[in-house]
């Protein structure tokens, strides 16, 4: 089952969308908005279900689902934690600066809590008011949850994933330092994030989702030109069962959190830092990882981030070669 919202109110409006697509079917007798339907999941998914089995018979009134006028599916939410499942990413990005990394970043995850009460559209812009800011994107997976009780297992958790889908973690690179110098983590270097299309239920992945992963090729275009082809299912330290067990260790969370992967990131095939596309490589899904290369061969970075009038393209395909999640594409624009 494929979920998204429409344009309409602050929180959307509910449709259950075609398997490839191309069409929608309103959802708001059933649940006005996907946080309504996370609310109560157990008693209306199997609805949910069954008005997409119509849609697909197309026994139902329908409509076109066009990409550009969808909201995110979660147009805002009531969490949004980020992990760093990919620790070859976190790894690179402080051998850079010359930072050692501690052994535990490989048994204990990173997460920050993010900002939620924005969540950008697939296709709505990147507002950069100073380019001087450093603007970045970050090819993420990230998964929704039902209500997850303090304490769950990573067992436990991952029966509580309800929704996978894509994020553009847009992050403001060059405000980072300063804020983490005060030792008390991100806000004004993480604007508003940028949600996919659609959300789709694990069982509609196949075997693309296994143990906690999606695995396939995260691809991430930048001015029409390949950028990143990393397998999100590669790589990845920490599944969705781990992230979500580490978040509600203290806590319980609320039906509706979005918690992330972190950048995708994988290492070369021999080992080292991953190459570019055009080498042959698997390329990058953030600007600071191929800077974090640039770094390490050459002894500074050449790629520029992120300026306006520069265009982002972050999507998946199955084998058959059609889109999962539909794909985020994002403009950079003056505030």
């Amino acid at each position: 089952m494929k979920l998204g919202s429409l344009k309409g109110g602050r929180d959307g409006r509910l449709v259950v969308v075609s398997a490839d697509l191309a069409w929608c079917a309103d959802a708001t007798h059933i649940a006005p908005t996907l946080q309504a339907a996370l609310d109560d999941w157990a008693e209306v998914a199997p609805q949910l279900e069954l008005l997409s089995t119509d849609l697909a018979h197309e026994v139902i009134p329908m409509m076109r689902f066009h990409e550009r006028q969808a909201d995110a599916p979660l147009p805002r939410a009531y969490q949004w934690a980020d992990g760093s499942a990919y620790v070859n990413h976190v790894e690179l990005v402080r051998k850079a600066r010359g930072a050692e990394m501690p052994e535990s970043f490989w048994t204990d995850p990173l997460m920050y809590q993010g900002g939620s009460d924005e969540l950008l559209g697939p296709r709505d812009p990147i507002p950069l008011a100073d380019e001087g800011w450093g603007c970045d994107l970050e090819a993420e997976v990230v998964v929704v949850t039902d209500d997850v009780p303090q304490g769950c297992t990573r067992e436990e958790a991952l029966g509580h994933i309800k929704l996978v889908g894509l994020v553009n973690d847009v992050s403001l690179r060059n405000l980072i330092p300063a804020e983490l110098a005060k030792g008390f983590g991100f806000v004004q270097s993480k604007p508003a994030s940028a949600l996919s299309p659609v959300l789709v239920t694990p069982d509609q992945l196949g075997p693309a989702w296994q143990d906690g992963k999606l695995h396939g090729v995260l691809k991430v275009d930048l001015n029409g030109q390949p950028f990143g082809r990393a397998d999100a299912g590669v790589d990845m330290t920490f599944d969705f069962g781990t992230l979500i067990a580490h978040l509600a260790k203290t806590r319980n969370l609320g039906a509706g959190s979005i918690i992330g992967s972190g950048t995708v990131s994988n290492r070369d095939a021999d080992g080292g830092p991953g190459k570019p596309v055009d080498r042959g490589g698997r390329g990058y899904s953030c600007l600071a990882e191929v800077r974090t290369v640039e770094t390490i061969l050459d002894g500074k970075p050449a790629t520029p981030f992120l300026k306006h009038g520069d265009n982002v393209r972050i999507w998946m395909e199955d084998e058959a070669g059609h889109s999962i999640f539909g794909a985020i594409e994002q403009d950079i624009v003056p505030a």
